[in-house]
């Protein structure tokens, strides 16, 4: 028997969704497949879906190759049309036990099954009790999104927002403890709309707060990237005062021009992103933030650029995940003005080295300072604020280390167990 094969392109709400794919599929007894996870985030992230496929076919001559993941919810067709590719699965239905035992028998599974993205009501409920690292472990709290920013195409891949209830996830995360996992990473679309659709509409400090009362033997729990704006005041009081709530959070921030985060139809101003990093660290002094920031959105000028530029020190962040603009096709953002290439670029490029100083910054204000260092492998781990760590002297991975910082070497943290 030869166990399928996968790819994960995108983001850590794919790999997650990998993991239960791995097992479903293992379940129904699926044979000679290569299943690839695509992102549709950017056109070039389609290209690169499109560019892995056929490296995994010229590889994998005689095994079926599966496409599943937002670019086939978003653009089935592209993908039927590859000679590469024999079936092509939405967001949706890769998440069914039955669609895999369809796969797995061969019998009258239809080479496309892609289902409106926007019907779906309920995430589903997997309960992944296994990981391929023993370090930490994610668990999908949220799925899909109801907002609709203009340059944005994952809300038609991955639906409406939906929440998985409270009790499901404190039900997972007591089994990933018990299995030895020491840090937990709540994942989602739209992380910070979870619970909107729950009965009594909680929100999402009121599921922190939950997870870290009900799982008390959990030592670390981490959340992904939030919409700041969203932010309820139990989230704020969980920063405050629980030391298990890790002090990084990745911000969706997109822009630092109030006009452009208006084209943009974001709900937020510039203002509301520096009071809220403020806060957040007067509340926690020793938080760091990474954001996702956008180059060359259509209509931006040299000045718009520059508040941009500016918001990275003005927010004090660390880990920038910077996005030159690419039009995707039906999203309102493509109709509009569009900026030179080359200017995209450069300005790009700007926003990076402004990012590797922040980073550089954060890293050499590290030295002589301890840290509680979460092993990755061996002789690397990271600290509570996602700062990676090596050490000299091999440790077990997965276990949470008592480490000094002695030096910085290639924007890697060296550490001394202490």
């Amino acid at each position: 028997m030869t166990a399928p094969r996968f790819t994960t392109l995108g983001c850590r709400l794919n790999a997650y969704e990998t993991e239960a794919m791995k097992e479903m599929s293992g379940a129904a007894g699926l044979e000679n497949a290569v299943i690839v996870n695509t992102c549709t985030v950017t056109t070039e992230a389609v290209r690169k879906a499109r560019q892995e496929i056929r490296r995994l076919r010229r590889e994998n001559p005689d095994a079926r190759v599966i496409v599943t993941g937002c670019a086939a919810q978003t653009e089935p067709e592209t993908f039927a049309k590859m000679e590469e590719v024999d079936a092509v699965i939405g967001n949706a239905e890769k998440m069914r036990p039955d669609t895999w035992a369809a796969l797995a028998g061969d019998f009258g599974t239809e080479p496309v099954l892609v289902d409106d993205i926007m019907s779906v009501t309920e995430t589903a409920e997997h309960l992944i009790d296994g990981f391929s690292t023993r370090s930490r472990a994610y668990v999908q709290v949220q799925n899909g999104c109801d907002h609709r920013c203009t340059f944005c195409i994952i809300p038609y891949g991955r639906g409406n927002s939906r929440s998985v209830p409270a009790g499901v996830g404190v039900e997972q995360i007591k089994r990933l403890v018990d299995k030895g996992y020491n840090e937990v990473v709540l994942t989602g679309v739209d992380l910070t709309s979870w619970g909107g659709d729950l009965p009594g509409t909680p929100r999402l400090g009121d599921l922190v707060m939950r997870i870290l009362r009900l799982v008390p033997d959990l030592p670390r729990l981490r959340i992904s990237s939030i919409d700041s704006i969203e932010a309820d005041e139990n989230l704020m009081l969980a920063i405050a005062s629980e030391p298990r709530l890790m002090p990084h959070l990745h911000l969706s921030l997109q822009h630092g021009a109030d006009l452009i985060l208006k084209r943009m139809k974001r709900r937020h101003l510039r203002d509301d992103a520096i009071q809220f990093c403020e806060e957040a660290l007067n509340l926690r002094p020793e938080m760091t933030f990474g954001a996702d920031i956008i180059a060359g959105f259509p209509t931006e000028t040299d000045e718009h650029f520059r508040d941009s530029l500016r918001l990275v020190e003005q927010c004090h962040l660390t880990w920038l995940h910077v996005f030159p603009y690419s039009p995707r096709p039906g999203t309102p953002a493509a109709r509009m003005p569009q900026v030179d290439g080359r200017a995209i670029k450069a300005r790009a490029g700007q926003l990076r080295t402004a990012g590797q100083k922040a980073v550089s910054q954060h890293m050499r204000a590290q030295i002589g300072r301890d840290h509680m260092v979460l092993m990755e492998n061996p002789t690397l781990g990271r600290t509570e604020q996602f700062a990676q760590v090596t050490f000299v002297t091999p440790q077990i991975e997965g276990n949470i280390v008592p480490a000094r910082i002695t030096a910085v070497q290639d924007e890697i943290l060296i550490g001394q167990v202490i």
